[in-house]
């Protein structure tokens, strides 16, 4: 034994791994987290191809930032902008591939860090929620089905649960730890909800409605302390300028950001994502129980004790500032909850930055029923169960895998493409990954189309593309398309050459 500062710290000095003292030292919580953490991060996580059409949509934008040089414009195409996400993910994703090269390992690698960050945070933040629980907190972070799952997938919201984290952590620090420190605590909250604008865009200020629903609560009621920062001015600084810069290029996009990005999700189905009244029981209800495995009965015990606890903190202001810490939690986990039942466009990964309130909200339960730390047998197997679904996810056979159609396009052509066109179907953009950096990805339509300026469904009609001429080429249309397409190209003066056999209904083919 190795005696610090901050205890006792077994050391081992030798021996087969499942030797006493070997075991005794993984039974450092510290340690035995931060090893369940980086497993669950890195098992197999460049072992499946990029999955269209969310993974597929981020990898090739980043890619055709890395090719242009252009971090600014985000671009599905040369030609065509993709403005449904602020650039933070993208840039992350990039950064990445520079860095490892252009294969899944690198574009997944920013999801598994920030989930990597969240269990720190929770740590931290645990610390001074539930003081004690620290590591019962982030073990129930890093193994909870959601997080696990959504660690080794493409999109913002791994980034955005990151940054969300951080400014909460920010905010804990600054109404919970040392006085002094204060000031700096909000400047760090600050900063962290600039990353997060630059993610998500305005849903990334949630956080901040909680921090100033549990101003509000407290009988100090120091909610406005919070804007009196020099880190308002920082978060307008950090999060503004690349909005300022590209509303300024690109006419009609702040209508587009307001009214289709803010509006039109919350008050409107017109993006199709479960907008029924009654849909946000059928995603968030199982997405809360079932992302929570295998620590939902904690969940669900204080889910029974939370209606006693909200009336006694609704009509004693002494009761609500003891209870401050219960207060901040709840506040947390079911006011920005209610927004998204409440908002038209509902996905599952939305409610992912509140799985941080709901690792501590379990660990306090854990601790209020007078339990130690999780078993590491338990744990172990359970790990050992989420890896073996994890490696069966990465051979599941789907349409949507990009490695497999890039197999078949392999398979039917011998020149190196430099485009990959799509007639009337859905892109698959994770060829671009795929086939390699310089292989565009493009979607057009049989027809010219009148289309919104601003990501239009498609990027051009087939007579303008046709007309550019460009080499190495492969088109794929769906086969009952592929009769009208070539009739078209025929009357446009082209010839069009079948390549193969068709592969899951679509038809691979070259004009010239």
């Amino acid at each position: 034994m190795n005696q610090t500062n901050h205890g006792v710290v077994p050391r081992w000095k030798g021996g087969p791994w499942w030797s006493p003292g070997a075991l005794r030292l993984l039974r450092a919580p510290g340690l035995m987290v931060a090893i369940l953490s980086v497993v669950l991060a890195f098992g197999f996580l460049g072992a499946r191809g990029i999955w269209d059409p969310d993974e597929g949509r981020y990898t090739n934008v980043a890619l055709n930032m890395l090719s242009s040089g252009d971090w600014i414009t985000p671009r599905r195409h040369h030609e065509v902008g993709h403005w449904t996400k602020p650039p933070m993910t993208y840039w992350a994703i990039a950064g990445s591939i520079a860095m490892f090269g252009a294969n899944a390992w690198a574009a997944r690698l920013p999801a598994a860090l920030a989930y990597l960050f969240c269990v720190l945070m929770v740590w931290r933040i645990a610390a001074r929620i539930a003081p004690g629980h620290q590591a019962t907190a982030a073990t129930v972070y890093a193994t909870m089905m959601l997080t696990v799952g959504a660690a080794q997938f493409i999109t913002s919201d791994y980034l955005l649960a990151a940054f969300e984290t951080a400014a909460m952590w920010s905010f804990v620090e600054s109404r919970f730890g040392a006085p002094a420190q204060r000031p700096y605590w909000l400047v760090a909250m600050w900063v962290a909800l600039a990353a997060a604008f630059l993610t998500k865009g305005p849903p990334a200020l949630l956080p901040l409605a909680v921090a100033v629903a549990f101003d509000h609560c407290m009988p100090a009621r120091g909610g406005l302390r919070l804007f009196r920062s020099i880190g308002a001015l920082l978060f307008a600084l950090l999060a503004l300028p690349w909005y300022i810069a590209v509303i300024q290029g690109h006419p009609g996009l702040l209508r587009y950001f307001l009214g289709d990005e803010v509006v039109n999700r919350i008050a409107t189905s017109e993006f199709s994502r479960h907008g029924g009244w009654f849909d946000w029981a059928w995603i968030y209800i199982p997405t809360l129980l079932l992302g929570t495995l295998p620590w939902t009965k904690y969940l669900l015990h204080w889910l029974r004790g939370l209606p006693e606890s909200m009336r006694g903190w609704w009509r004693d202001s002494v009761l609500r500032a003891e209870s401050a810490r219960h207060v901040l939690v709840t506040l947390w986990l079911l006011l920005p909850l209610a927004v998204f039942c409440i908002a038209k466009s509902r996905m599952p990964l939305y409610l992912l930055p509140l799985f941080t309130p709901l690792a501590l909200i379990i660990a306090m339960e854990w601790g209020r029923q007078g339990r130690g730390l999780p078993r590491v047998r338990a744990l172990a197997a359970w790990v050992l169960v989420l890896l073996a679904l994890r490696f069966a996810i990465a051979f599941w056979p789907t349409h949507k895998d990009a490695s497999q159609w890039a197999d078949a396009i392999r398979e039917r052509t011998s020149a190196p493409l430099t485009e990959v066109i799509f007639v009337e179907d859905m892109a698959r953009y994770g060829l671009h990954l795929h086939l390699g950096p310089r292989t565009e990805i493009e979607k057009i339509s049989l027809e010219a189309i009148r289309q919104s300026a601003i990501n239009p469904e498609y990027d051009d009609p087939l007579a303008h593309e046709l007309s550019e001429r460009e080499p190495n080429t492969l088109w794929i249309c769906k086969e009952r398309v592929f009769p009208n397409v070539k009739a078209k190209a025929g009357a446009l003066g082209y010839r069009v050459t079948q390549l193969g056999t068709p592969y899951k209904g679509r038809v691979f083919f070259t004009i010239e």
